[in-house]
C-alpha cells in the first residue's frame, strides 16, 4: 500500500491520519459509552473512507469496520448466552464471562490497530 500522499493532492496524509487517531480514540471509549461512539466512529470511517483508498491508512479504516460489526454480531451471540445461563439458573455465577471476554477482544483490536497507526504501518 502506498504512503504518497501525492496520490491524491487535494489532501494531507497528516489530516487523513489524525482522523484515524479520532476513530481509534472512538473506538476504545465505545465500550464505556454503550457503544455509541463505535456508531458514530463507523459512520464517519465509512464516509472518509474514500479519501484513504491507496494508503496505509485504508487498512486501519478496514480494521475498525471489521472490529465492529464482527463485534456487532458477538454483543448478540453474548446476550444470548447470559439469556441462556440467566434462564437455566445453573450458570449465573458465570453470565460475566461472555461480555468480558468480548470487552477484551475488542480493545486487544482497537489497541493493535492504534499502536500499528503510531508506528506508520497498515494493520494485516
Amino acid at each position: 500500500m502506498s504512503t504518497d500522499p501525492t496520490a491524491n493532492p487535494g489532501r494531507s496524509i497528516e489530516d487523513e491520519k489524525r482522523l484515524a487517531h479520532v476513530l481509534y480514540i472512538l473506538h476504545a471509549l465505545a465500550p464505556f459509552t454503550a457503544w455509541l461512539l463505535a456508531v458514530i466512529a463507523i459512520v464517519l470511517g465509512m464516509a472518509k473512507r474514500d479519501d484513504v483508498r491507496g494508503t496505509f491508512l485504508d487498512s486501519h479504516f478496514a480494521w475498525l469496520s471489521r472490529t465492529f460489526w464482527w463485534g456487532l454480531l458477538w454483543i448478540v451471540v453474548c446476550s444470548l448466552l447470559t439469556a441462556l445461563m440467566f434462564f437455566t439458573l445453573l450458570l449465573i455465577p458465570l453470565m460475566w464471562l461472555p461480555f468480558t471476554l468480548l470487552f477484551i477482544w475488542y480493545l486487544y483490536r482497537v489497541i493493535k490497530g492504534w499502536l500499528r497507526l503510531n508506528d506508520g504501518r497498515p494493520v494485516d
